[in-house]
């Protein structure tokens, strides 16, 4: 019973010792958690497309995929990827990400951008009345030609190409025309040449292909486009890929396409820039018609500054701690580390020097009925009455109750019992003066 109550004294000694440095250490943890960056929002805004888009049923996989990890991806219908970039740069806008078709960057100046990657292949599919057979973009010279509406991302680029072989608006009728319009009319007769960016599995475009009225255009000198602009790719349709009864197409066309960017803010939080790239890697990893099992989500084909995290991503994959724990829970421990330099800069020296000041306190406990015992030893030395001896005597046994109720940890218990043997040495000294 009385080693348990010293030991549990000695527990509370050596708390009264690094409770301090504890404190001290808190302290430390509440000044250094000022610099630990927020915590993820629980709702992100997403520009997407027209409604049954790509982009918008990709945006609706994405939200699916965000929403196990407690994530809310909001969805936000546009007209396509001019009006995306212009959500993205808008300060009044909620919108922080939003996918885009590669080759607009020119359309800003914004530093407040960058992409997570490029996540698929988005061809450009031009059809033609089969009244006519043109064989290069240059031979639809004053046609009358469906180049996308206002703010898609069809428009900007059925436009770049169509400049770069000498049409423009003073030389043939650029029509602007969503896809359902523009089908339509090229259906019927009353326009020459419709163009679509879009999804090999679209309806349209499956319903063109199909379409005994119209025909495919070859991109002719595909290659000379992609080595002009850097974000397009070549793209071969194959004879029969489509319909290998009817053999559609009926021979290898040759096609360029943009890649489909996931674009963000740059103020979008690093930690759902990765959450982002695995939600994409299991929508888009097993690829489509042109795209390879694995071949994206990539960080080619981009004409946008990549995310730093993003590119870490495409290096190493996801952290220790994002690969093998909840979204929250790894996020929460990653923040932490920002406090383990200082915390532990601050407690090393504190904890080093504790123990040395543990020591001197258990000590100082035994050392310091010493002085007392050095008195009576001095006043030893001279003559003394009995009634001087007497009175050391007493102080000696009041010295030793104090010292049998002193109580230190067991390691320190043999300075205790060596100052309780000089006490009785003294006294026993003391005692021989009356004999």
């Amino acid at each position: 019973m009385v080693r348990k109550i010293r030991e549990s004294l000695g527990k509370i000694g050596r708390t009264g010792i690094f409770t301090p440095a504890i404190v001290l250490a808190l302290i430390g943890f509440v000044v250094a958690f000022q610099f630990v960056g927020p915590a993820p929002p629980r709702e992100i805004v997403m520009a997407t497309g027209s409604p049954g888009g790509a982009y918008a049923n990709y945006g609706e996989a994405y939200a699916k995929i965000l929403a196990r990890d407690g994530i809310r991806l909001k969805l936000v219908n546009t007209s396509g990827s001019v009006e995306n970039l212009k959500l993205l740069e808008d300060n009044s806008s909620a919108v922080q990400l939003s996918f885009v078709q590669g080759g607009l960057a020119t359309l800003t100046d914004s530093q407040r951008l960058m992409t997570l990657g490029s996540m698929f292949f988005e061809p450009l599919w031009i059809f033609h009345s089969n009244r006519i057979a043109p064989k290069f973009l240059g031979d639809l010279r004053g046609l009358e030609i469906a180049v996308g509406a206002e703010g898609s991302g069809t428009r900007a680029l059925v436009l770049k190409l169509l400049r770069q072989n000498g049409l423009d608006s003073s030389n043939t009728t650029l029509i602007a025309d969503g896809s359902q319009d523009a089908v339509a009319k090229l259906n019927s007769g009353e326009i020459d040449v419709a163009c679509f960016v879009a999804n090999p599995n679209s309806k349209v475009i499956m319903s063109l292909l199909r379409s005994p009225d119209v025909e495919l255009l070859g991109i002719e000198r595909a290659e000379a486009y992609a080595m002009q602009y850097k974000y397009l790719h070549v793209l071969n349709l194959a004879e029969g890929v489509i319909d290998m009864v009817h053999n559609l197409p009926a021979q290898d066309q040759p096609l360029i396409a943009p890649t489909g960017q996931l674009v963000a803010r740059t103020d979008l939080h690093p930690a759902l820039v990765v959450l982002l790239l695995e939600a994409a890697e299991e929508v888009h990893y097993h690829g489509g018609l042109f795209e390879h099992e694995g071949q994206f989500p990539s960080p080619r084909f981009l004409d946008l500054q990549l995310s730093d995290e993003a590119r870490q991503y495409y290096k190493h994959g996801p952290s220790f701690l994002q690969r093998y724990l909840p979204f929250w829970v790894a996020n929460f421990l990653s923040r932490m580390k920002v406090l383990l330099l200082p915390l532990l800069a601050l407690l090393f020296p504190l904890f080093k020097v504790a123990p040395a000041i543990y020591r001197w306190r258990m000590r100082a406990r035994v050392y310091r009925w010493y002085a007392e015992l050095e008195e009576t030893n001095q006043a030893m030395n001279q003559p003394l009455s009995g009634r001087e001896v007497t009175h050391h005597i007493k102080r000696l046994n009041v010295l030793e109750k104090r010292v049998v109720n002193t109580s230190v940890p067991l390691s320190f218990s043999d300075d205790l019992y060596q100052l309780r043997l000089h006490i009785n040495l003294l006294r026993e000294r003391l005692s021989k003066l009356t004999g």
